[in-house]
């Protein structure tokens, strides 16, 4: 583990967790509702939070909590109860760092260290944070982190080479086409003709890389698939437009661990909008007419739920997910089929979320989940510490070949 890890063990001390919140995508305030959860369930004896916030624009701040979260979503984050702050992408101090302003004359701004970090719990949603790029920092900047690595976060988000990924482990997905962004508006009549020759309406045409539903629409018809395709094309370069089902159920699950994950009970998503929406995950009113049902557990035969944990386990381990995974199901039930519809690497943490309300049906607690989420992300990194990063071409043997 990092020194400063070391540390914190002799110490017996607080575990100092830098919190992730905010972010560059159509989910930001989706990050913030789930940040306020995290850090209001940490349990302080235990952990020392450390927020921060990440601006529309991609600028990092650090300091005040309400502060942060109150102007997460525009200039205003950087006010007076907050700072500019960043995280070296390189591993010999990981600590997040304030941006001091350029003193006159110089024209550079300078850095001065905030605080040291234990482990980084991401909890941002979308593109810039669930994608593998904030992961990708934190590989550099060697700090333990929660959740999937850069690969399992860059396969989870992108729902075409996720669907090639499934399908190359034999696990089932609806039939699907991808279109690029540029293909769509050069010529919409050859692709709207493609798509109708593949696949038969209802069609869902989906951003590649979005997820809480954002940009997702039902299509019945050729008009409804163009207003989906030009909806698609607002947020994302590659658009998946997938086969619909007329009679599907909704089955969500929650997988918990690294090497070896281990499943929720399966729960269930009967929405009363046309499907299950932004508006619904995230705007509907208690009681409202578009509020969803969640049945937990689903009603499924024994059968039927163990063929859903199986799918979900094996797709978390096909994508070589870590830490925590939604896995999104849906069941056709004219003819019994599961398909495969996607893991989520950063789940919705609200307290009513799916994913840890699943746990909590399986017996794990809100705040429980999240210990054990910080564990498995501080044994992941010691895991990964102990692998060797270098090679001694002199301890070749003769006739061995060195490396190019």
């Amino acid at each position: 583990m990092s020194k400063q890890n070391d540390m914190a063990g002799e110490k017996a001390g607080k575990i100092r967790v830098g919190v992730i919140f905010g972010g560059r995508s159509g989910e930001h305030e989706v990050s913030l509702n789930s940040a306020r959860s995290v850090m209001r369930a940490l349990d302080p004896a235990k952990y020392e939070v450390v927020p921060i916030g990440i601006a529309r624009d991609g600028r990092w701040f650090a300091g005040d909590v309400d502060a942060l979260m109150s102007g997460a979503g525009d200039s205003a984050l950087g006010a007076a109860a907050s700072r500019p702050a960043t995280l070296l992408p390189e591993p010999s101090e990981a600590a997040l760092m304030a941006v001091e302003p350029a003193t006159e004359g110089t024209g550079a701004s300078s850095l001065s260290v905030i605080t040291e970090l234990d482990v980084i719990f991401p909890v941002l949603h979308g593109p810039y944070g669930e994608d593998g790029t904030v992961q990708g920092l934190l590989e550099l900047a060697g700090v333990p982190y929660v959740g999937a690595g850069v690969v399992g976060s860059a396969v989870g988000m992108d729902k075409a080479i996720f669907k090639q990924v499934m399908a190359a482990n034999d696990i089932p997905v609806l039939p699907w086409v991808l279109c690029t962004r540029r293909q769509w508006l050069r010529d919409p009549e050859a692709m709207i003709e493609r798509i109708e020759a593949a696949l038969p309406y209802p069609v869902f045409t989906k951003p590649a890389n979005l997820g809480s539903s954002v940009g997702i629409n039902k299509c019945d018809d050729r008009a409804e698939l163009r207003a989906g395709l030009d909806e698609a094309a607002r947020f994302d370069r590659r658009l998946v437009i997938e086969q619909g089902i007329d009679k599907a159920r909704e089955l969500e699950v929650s997988v918990l661990g690294n090497d070896e994950p281990v499943a929720s009970i399966v729960g269930e998503v009967r929405p009363r909008r046309e499907f299950y929406d932004y508006v619904a995950k995230y705007m509907a009113e208690p009681g409202s007419e578009d509020e969803s049902e969640l049945i937990i557990p689903a009603r499924l035969t024994p059968e039927q739920s163990g063929t859903v944990r199986e799918l979900a386990v094996r797709a978390y381990k096909a994508i070589d997910c870590a830490g925590l995974g939604r896995v999104d199901l849906l069941l056709d039930e004219q003819s019994g089929r599961f398909y495969l519809n996607e893991i989520n690497t950063i789940p919705g943490f609200t307290n009513i979320s799916m994913y840890p309300k699943l746990w909590e049906a399986s017996g794990i607690s809100y705040s429980e989940l999240l210990d054990r989420l910080i564990d498995l992300a501080l044994d992941r990194y010691q895991e990964k510490s102990a692998l060797e990063t270098t090679l001694d071409i002199t301890t070749l043997k003769p006739g061995e070949e060195k490396p190019a």
